[in-house]
C-alpha cells in the first residue's frame, strides 16, 4: 500500500520528460540532416571540379578549355545548387598544370529551426597536367 502512495506524486513525470526532450531530439535530427546536405554537396562539387578540369585538359586552347569546363559544370550540378562558373587558371602550355576552382552554396532554408545560416559556401578545386608532348592543333 505504501508503494502506491509514493508513486502518486510522480504521476505524469514521463509526459513532462517527453515534452522537454522532443525539441532537443528534433534539433539533433535537423543538425544531422544539415551535415548530410553539406557532405553530399561537397562531394558533388569536388567531383564536378575534377570532371571539369579533365575535360579542359583535353582541349587544344584556353578558350575551348574554359568552354568545356563550363559545359561540364552546367550539366553535372543540380539546378537548385547555386554555383559560380568554373574558373580555369594556369598556363595552357604543354607540361603545365591547369586548375578549376568551383564555388557553390549549400542551402539550409528548410532547417531554420536550429539557427543555421541560410547557406554555406562550398569550394571545389582540382588540377590536371597538360600532355607534355601535345601540340596546338
Amino acid at each position: 500500500m505504501r508503494a502506491a502512495r509514493r508513486n502518486r506524486g510522480e504521476r505524469g513525470s514521463m509526459a513532462v520528460e517527453v515534452v522537454i526532450l522532443t525539441p532537443v531530439l528534433l534539433a539533433f535530427v535537423l543538425l544531422i540532416v544539415a551535415c548530410g546536405r553539406y557532405v553530399a554537396v561537397k562531394g558533388e562539387v569536388e567531383a564536378t571540379a575534377r570532371d571539369a578540369v579533365r575535360a579542359a585538359s583535353l582541349e587544344r586552347d584556353a578558350g575551348a578549355a574554359q568552354a568545356a569546363a563550363y559545359d561540364v559544370v552546367s550539366s553535372s550540378l543540380d539546378a537548385e545548387l547555386s554555383c559560380s562558373g568554373a574558373d580555369l587558371s594556369g598556363d595552357f602550355d604543354a607540361g603545365q598544370l591547369i586548375q578549376v576552382d568551383l564555388r557553390c552554396t549549400v542551402s539550409y532554408d528548410g532547417l531554420g529551426l536550429i539557427g543555421l545560416p541560410g547557406s554555406v559556401a562550398v569550394n571545389g578545386t582540382s588540377s590536371a597536367p597538360l600532355d607534355t608532348y601535345r601540340s596546338a592543333g
